[in-house]
């Protein structure tokens, strides 16, 4: 299999760059990677960084790869550098080379043990805190050939990093539009309702959203899944104004500790936020369930099926062990 993968890719390069048959065919993929960090950069001192190279060496790679294209890819001055309307043809025809090999790789790596491999995931920041701690000793112990390298970052974000290639998975909350591609669902789980125990409603056990006020609310900033979440579980309309808005759940707390109002945040998110905290409340959301689902989402080709089955048993296992604690 991998045999005829490798002629599948040197035929499509072959094609992508109009090589004749006659030809030496010279372009690298170390030139490709180095042409697919500065069009993401945008800046040749920057991609050098990211590529552990001199900005020299770099900039040589690319203007050779050009050269035997005959094609400019960038353009650049001593401010700026844009890419050509060729180049991004090229560039992007490149992603598909550059995620091919990976895939050879990953194939490669699938006959050796598990999770003993480089491995990028990225995660949404209201989920990363809460699972890294449990997560990483895990790994570190289970499985210590592993090399993961974690990115925070928005759901959006790391959906798009996820089909470049950038990342060989992505940890986010549902629902989602996760836009065709495949997930494997770990954990779920609700809101609870945060205010302080001055707060009389801080008496009950449970709390309809209909005796929240909307006023008080403060939730996340634009952008953030967990506010949609949070809206979508309450029935409260998207385009509700609300005045008091945060960048991390982190911030929430402290301003509903200031008085500022009330908040709400996810199950896994109250052993780190709220308990020991003696001037807090947490009530939890009587209101339809699971308000999200957590989940490993992947490419729908991804060679590593297996390891994500692998870190979606530790986390149901570790968040399982860690929430029947409580």
């Amino acid at each position: 299999m991998i045999f005829y993968l490798i002629i599948y890719i040197d035929k499509y390069i072959k094609i992508l760059f109009n090589v004749r048959k006659n030809n030496t065919f010279m372009i690298s993929i170390k030139q490709i990677n180095y042409a697919l960090t500065v069009a993401k950069t945008l800046h040749f001192r920057r991609a050098a960084e990211i590529c552990f190279v001199s900005p020299s060496t770099l900039s040589n790679a690319i203007t050779e790869m050009e050269n035997q294209l005959g094609v400019k890819i960038f353009e650049r001055d001593n401010k700026k550098v844009f890419v050509t309307e060729l180049g991004k043809e090229i560039l992007e025809k490149s992603k598909t080379i550059k995620m091919q090999l990976e895939d050879i790789q990953k194939i490669s790596e699938s006959t050796k043990a598990p999770l003993s491999h480089n491995l990028s995931i990225g995660i949404i920041p209201t989920i990363s805190p809460f699972i890294l701690p449990y997560l990483l000793p895990k790994l570190s112990v289970d499985y210590p050939k592993l090399k993961l390298k974690v990115t925070e970052a928005q759901s959006e974000n790391l959906l798009v990093m996820l089909e470049n290639g950038e990342i060989d998975m992505a940890v986010l909350a549902l629902p989602y539009n996760i836009k065709g591609l495949k997930s494997y669902k770990f954990w779920q789980e609700n809101f609870y309702w945060i205010s302080t125990k001055k707060d009389t409603r801080s008496k009950r056990n449970k709390i309809k959203a209909k005796d929240l006020d909307l006023n008080e609310l403060i939730l996340l900033e634009e952008g953030n899944c967990l506010k949609d979440h949070v809206l979508s579980a309450c029935k409260i309309s998207k385009d509700t104004q609300h005045d008091i808005k945060a960048t991390s759940l982190n911030t929430l707390i402290q301003l509903v500790k200031g008085g500022m109002g009330t908040t709400l945040i996810p199950e896994m998110a109250l052993e780190q936020l709220i308990k020991g905290n003696k001037n807090l409340s947490m009530t939890e959301l009587d209101e339809n369930g699971p308000h999200r689902e957590i989940a490993i989402i992947v490419r729908q080709n991804y060679s590593g099926m297996r390891d994500a089955e692998i870190l979606c048993s530790i986390l149901r296992t570790e968040l399982d062990i860690r929430f029947s604690k409580q």
